[in-house]
C-alpha cells in the first residue's frame, strides 16, 4: 500500500511537468508496467485529477479542472510559493492580503525546517530587470544570514572602476531598489556607513565574530546604493508629502507648518527632477550642486518646447 502510494505520488509529480509523457515513458520512470500506469492515472482520476489522454501518442497531460486538486512541489517552488505569498499579504495587492496569509499559514505548516529557514530568509522577491546584473541566489543567502545573525563579514569586493579589494564589515539590512539588491554595513577600516551591490560583492566563508548592531541612520536605508543624494524644499505640509511619498522612497521631514524637507536618492537626475516635480507643488532643489544644474537646463528645455 504504501509502495503504491509513493508511485502515485511519484507519477503526479511527473504529469505535473510541462509536457506530454507516453505510457511508455512513464512505465520506464516508475520501473512498472504499462497497465499499471494506466490503473494508477484512473486513480488520479478518481481522487479529482484531471490526466487527460493525449490523441496519437498514447500518452497522458494533467489538465485544468472544475477545481484545483492538490499540487506537488519541489523545494525552490515551495519557497518561490511561499516568498510570494509573504509579499501578498503585506498588502502589495489590495483584496488579496487575507486570503494570503490563510494559504502562507497552510504551507508554512508543512514546510520542512530546511526550507522554512530559507522563507525566513529571503521576505521579498525581486524580479531583476534586463539589463541589470543578477545576484546569485547563495550570495543574496549568505549575506541574509550574516545579517540575520549579527556575524561579521568579509568579502571580495569590485568597485565601480572594476579595481578589487577586500572588506570587512558588519553588516545591518538588505536593500532592493527594484533593480539591484545592496548591503548595507558598517565598513571598520573606514569607519562609517557603506553601502555594496550584491552583484559585486563575493563573501568569505565562514563569517566573523557576532557584534552588537549599531543604530543605522534612516537615509541609509531610505536612499541606500544610489549615485545622487538629493534634499528638496517642498512648498507642503508635511503629512500632505508623506501621504505620497512612502518611507522607502524618500525621508519625509515637517520643515515649518507649510514648508517640508524631503531626501532622497537615485541613479539619474531626470528621475529625481521629475519625480519631486509631479507631486504637484512648489519646491526648491537644495542638494546637489549637479541636480540644481540640470533642472536650471531641463526647465530651459522645457520652457523652450512651448515657447
Amino acid at each position: 500500500m504504501l509502495e503504491t502510494s509513493a508511485r502515485l505520488l511519484r507519477l503526479l509529480s511527473l504529469l505535473q511537468s510541462p509536457r506530454d509523457w507516453s505510457g511508455t515513458a512513464l512505465a520506464t520512470e516508475l520501473g512498472v508496467g504499462p497497465r499499471t500506469v494506466r490503473r494508477d492515472v484512473e486513480k488520479l482520476r478518481n481522487l479529482g485529477y484531471p490526466v487527460d489522454a493525449v490523441p496519437g501518442v498514447a500518452g497522458y497531460r494533467l489538465g485544468a479542472g472544475a477545481s484545483l486538486p492538490p499540487l506537488l512541489l519541489d523545494d525552490d517552488e515551495a519557497v518561490a510559493v511561499a516568498v510570494g505569498l509573504r509579499a501578498a499579504a503585506g498588502g502589495t495587492v489590495a483584496g488579496i492580503e487575507e486570503s494570503s496569509v490563510r494559504a502562507l499559514t497552510k504551507l508554512e505548516q508543512v514546510l520542512p525546517s530546511r526550507l522554512r529557514h530559507r522563507v525566513k530568509l529571503l521576505q521579498a522577491v525581486a524580479v531583476t530587470p534586463s539589463g541589470a546584473a543578477a545576484v546569485q541566489p547563495e550570495v543574496l543567502l549568505a549575506v541574509a544570514e550574516a545579517c540575520r545573525d549579527h556575524q561579521r563579514m568579509r568579502f571580495d569586493y569590485r568597485n565601480h572602476d572594476g579595481t578589487a579589494a577586500r572588506r570587512t564589515t558588519e553588516p545591518h539590512r538588505l536593500v532592493n531598489t527594484g533593480r539591484r539588491w545592496y548591503l548595507i554595513a558598517w565598513d571598520l577600516d573606514r569607519a562609517d556607513w557603506r553601502t555594496f551591490r550584491l552583484d559585486r560583492l563575493e563573501p568569505i566563508i565562514p563569517t566573523g565574530p557576532r557584534f552588537t548592531p549599531r543604530e543605522v541612520p534612516e537615509d541609509k536605508t531610505n536612499r541606500a546604493g544610489y549615485r545622487y543624494q538629493a534634499r528638496f524644499l517642498i512648498h507642503a505640509p508635511a503629512e500632505v508629502v508623506a501621504d505620497q511619498l512612502g518611507p522607502s522612497v524618500a525621508t519625509v521631514v515637517p520643515h515649518t507648518a507649510t514648508t517640508t524637507t524631503v531626501e532622497a536618492g537615485s541613479n539619474s537626475l531626470d528621475e529625481l527632477a521629475l519625480y519631486v516635480g509631479l507631486l504637484g507643488h512648489p519646491f526648491e532643489v537644495q542638494s546637489p550642486p549637479e541636480l540644481i544644474a540640470h533642472v536650471r537646463a531641463l526647465s530651459a528645455r522645457l520652457s523652450a518646447a512651448v515657447s
